[in-house]
């Protein structure tokens, strides 16, 4: 049996944001989405052109994965984006500062590899039941991980949005990298803070559960998100894991992309 994923991605600037500053990129077995930060500091240009190297790797790796060792090649790849960044902000000073998040999937055999910094989110809905795969890196988890505030205080804490780590130009990018088993019938999210930020767990289960199709299960996301006030801008990955007939149709769907890395926000 051959694992292979089945995705759809759709990005949106929001209510309240005039432009888009995350971006994201889906191929035959590479998921990834971005969210750039700073404002008048270019955060579209940090998420376009992290969203860039990942799909650059995806593009120079071999068909066969199992003998690479996919956590160097995607930590290389974050500083490859890092030194990208710090050189377009030695030539425009107006760009220092700029970060991203960034949380991605690369399909290996019966496994993805995992790469996330930030806030965004990666889930797994396998049998009904919603897993989140990542771990924020944020002011306010960490005050949950240390006891000092709960979950739910959380969710309206006024420094929420305060990131303790992301892609930057400031210092060397600080991945969480790790390998998910996979098994077929296995559903996917990667979103970043816009969906999050409006749409509990409950709503993200009952959503993806209820959509049959990837594309409907990303356009409920992105509809129900600014319902909800759409706060900030909105992108989201639905990924199903399927079974295959061809060992060579995981790496055949083609490169897809959206938010900023779609309109050409790599460089400034």
């Amino acid at each position: 049996m051959v694992l292979g994923l089945r995705s759809a991605i759709g990005s949106d600037v929001g209510r309240r944001r005039t432009s888009n500053q995350d971006s994201g990129a889906t191929t035959g077995r590479l998921l990834v989405v971005a969210d750039g930060m700073g404002g008048h500091a270019h955060g579209e240009v940090a998420s376009a052109v992290t969203v860039s190297a990942l799909t650059e790797l995806d593009a120079r790796l071999p068909p066969d994965l199992s003998d690479v060792d996919l956590a160097e090649e995607l930590s290389n790849a974050l500083v490859a984006a890092t030194d990208n960044l710090e050189q377009q902000a030695l030539a425009d000073p107006d760009m220092r500062g700029m970060g991203t998040t960034v949380v991605s999937l690369l399909l290996t055999g019966e496994h993805l590899a995992l790469a996330h910094i930030g806030d965004s989110r990666i889930y797994r809905l396998r049998a009904g039941s919603l897993e989140q795969l990542t771990h924020d890196h944020t002011m306010v988890q960490q005050l949950v991980d240390e006891g000092q505030i709960t979950p739910e205080e959380a969710l309206v804490h006024p420094r929420r949005s305060v990131l303790m780590r992301a892609l930057s130009t400031d210092h060397e990018p600080e991945p969480d990298l790790d390998r998910v088993p996979i098994e077929a019938g296995d559903r996917f999210l990667l979103c970043s803070d816009g969906v999050t930020a409006v749409l509990g767990d409950d709503a993200l289960q009952e959503t993806l559960g209820s959509e049959d199709d990837p594309g409907a299960a990303v356009a409920r996301l992105i509809e129900l998100a600014n319902e909800g006030g759409g706060p900030d801008n909105i992108t989201a990955i639905v990924a199903d894991v399927v079974e295959v007939a061809d060992a060579d149709e995981p790496q055949a769907q083609h490169l897809r992309v959206a938010g900023a890395v779609a309109e050409g926000a790599s460089s400034s």
